[in-house]
Order: C-alpha cells, then sequence, then structure tokens
C-alpha cells in the first residue's frame, strides 16, 4: 500500500461520504488523532490516526503555505 502523505489544512477526500453529501474535508488538526472538518456543513469530527490513515482515500489539495 502506497504511503499516504498529508499535512495540515490539506483538503483530503475520505472513502464514505459525510451524510450532507460532501467528500472533501479540511485537516485542521494532526497529533495521535486527526479533526477534520466537513467542506460542505463545517461539522467537524476527531478520530484516531490509525483509523483516518485506512479512511481516507486522496489527499485532493495540497496545503502551498
Amino acid at each position: 500500500m502506497p504511503e499516504k502523505n498529508y499535512d495540515l489544512e490539506d483538503i483530503v477526500q475520505m472513502k464514505k461520504p459525510h451524510p450532507c453529501g460532501e467528500n472533501r474535508w479540511k485537516i485542521i488538526r494532526l497529533g495521535a488523532d486527526i479533526r477534520i472538518k466537513c467542506e460542505g456543513c463545517g461539522h467537524s469530527i476527531l478520530i484516531p490516526r490509525k483509523k483516518f490513515e485506512t479512511k481516507m482515500k486522496k489527499v485532493l489539495e495540497k496545503n502551498e503555505a
């Protein structure tokens, strides 16, 4: 499995869409747990890094800052 490179403020796509219908998430916190925020409705969730890495499909936009 290829290594998935992601960083703070990147936009990622998850395997399953959020109930609001959006499938774009912004990474707003990195650590042992990762907080991601739905780009559609603004809801944020905190999930363990290992679970995030299995559920993340791909990085859509890298943060250039």
